[in-house]
Parts: structure tokens; C-alpha cells; sequence
């Protein structure tokens, strides 16, 4: 069990990481969209990996799942879910406004090194 959830959490954060790495903003959003599903499934197993232990601690009950944990997740699935909805709405209003979805800067679009003097 742990293996089949180490290898999905690694697969989540290699797909993320190269998602992350393209030159177009909606792959660039699905692949920050992965990279937190990972971090959500490593925070998860944070809070043990058992099956049908109870998540306090009560009177004759020598192993228990840490409630802590999956506090922090159902908190980080909501804020995430809202940073990319707004994430897409920018990413969205760029493309209609310049017609294009790269994320690279070209070299007319740096600032001018000769003025900073």
C-alpha cells in the first residue's frame, strides 16, 4: 500500500514538475493543479496509512489516524481550488487581450539595460 501511494505521489510531482516547465499558461496551470495534489496525498499519508482506525484517540484503542493532517488537506483542497479558478480567469483574460499563450518574455518585452544607468 505504501509503495502504490509513494509511486502515485511521485508521478503526480514528475507530470506537475514537467507540466510546469512548458511555454504555455493553461499546462503550466494544470501542472501547479498536480504538484498540489501531491503535496495533499503526502500530507494525507502524514496522518498514517490505516484503514478503519478511528481519528481519536479513545479507551482501548492503542493506534489511532491523526486528524491534524486531514484538517490540513480539506484546508489546503479549498484554497487551492480558488487560487485556480483565479489563476485561470488571468491567464484567460491575457490570452484575449494579446491573442497568444506563451509565458516566455520576449526580448522587445524586457526592460532596457542602458537606462538603468
Amino acid at each position: 500500500m505504501e509503495l502504490l501511494f509513494a509511486t502515485a505521489i511521485g508521478l503526480l510531482t514528475a507530470a506537475g514538475i514537467y507540466l510546469v516547465l512548458r511555454l504555455r499558461s493553461f499546462p503550466v496551470i494544470i501542472g501547479i493543479s498536480l504538484l498540489t495534489y501531491a503535496v495533499n496525498l503526502f500530507l494525507f499519508g502524514a496522518g498514517r496509512l490505516a484503514i478503519n482506525l478511528p481519528p481519536v484517540l479513545r479507551k482501548g484503542v492503542e493506534t489511532y489516524t491523526d486528524p491534524l493532517p486531514q484538517a490540513l488537506v480539506l484546508t489546503a483542497i479549498v484554497i487551492s481550488f480558488g487560487m485556480t479558478a483565479v489563476v485561470v480567469m488571468l491567464a484567460l483574460g491575457a490570452y484575449l487581450s494579446g491573442r497568444e499563450d506563451s509565458v516566455n518574455m520576449d526580448d522587445s518585452a524586457a526592460p532596457d539595460q542602458e537606462n538603468k544607468a
